[in-house]
C-alpha cells in the first residue's frame, strides 16, 4: 500500500506521541509500505510553530531537515494539477493545507493517513483513520 502521510501524523509518528493507533503504529514501523509527504506538510509544520501551536525539539527549518532525514517519506511537491483539483475537492471548509493534501491523495493515487474526520468523511480520496 501506498500512503500520504497527514502532516499531524507525520509529526505524532516522529515524536512519538502516542497518539497514532496501534494498528498504524505497527504500520508506520514496518518496510512494507510505500510513505509519501506532501510539501505543504513543511509548509505547515512551519506555520504551527510561527504561531506556537507545536513545539518543536530545534528551530523548525532544523528540525524539518532532521526528521526528513530519519523519516523514510518520500516527496511529493505540489503541482499545477493539484492546485487545480484543490479547488474542487468536496470538503466543508477552505483549509488550504487539508486541501492540498486531499487533492495530493486524489492525483498520485494514495491513501490519506489522517485523524482529521472531515477527510475521513470525503468520499472523493482514500483514507485511513491514523487512529487505528
Amino acid at each position: 500500500m501506498t500512503y500520504l502521510l497527514d502532516t499531524h501524523v507525520w509529526l505524532w509518528q516522529l515524536q512519538g506521541t502516542g497518539k497514532l493507533g496501534l494498528k498504524v503504529r505497527e504500520l508506520l514501523a514496518g518496510g512494507d509500505q510505500e510513505l509519501w509527504l506532501s510539501s505543504i506538510s513543511i509548509w505547515e509544520i512551519l506555520i504551527l510553530s510561527e504561531k506556537k501551536k507545536i513545539r518543536l525539539a530545534d528551530d523548525p527549518i532544523t528540525w524539518i531537515y532532521k526528521a526528513l532525514r530519519l523519516s523514510p517519506v518520500k516527496e511529493v511537491s505540489v503541482s499545477i494539477e493539484i492546485a487545480i483539483k484543490s479547488r474542487g475537492i468536496p470538503l466543508p471548509h477552505q483549509d488550504p493545507a487539508d486541501r492540498f493534501l486531499a487533492a495530493t491523495a486524489l492525483v498520485h493515487d494514495l491513501i490519506l493517513l489522517t485523524c482529521d474526520e472531515m477527510l475521513l468523511e470525503c468520499k472523493a480520496i482514500q483514507t485511513r483513520d491514523a487512529r487505528d
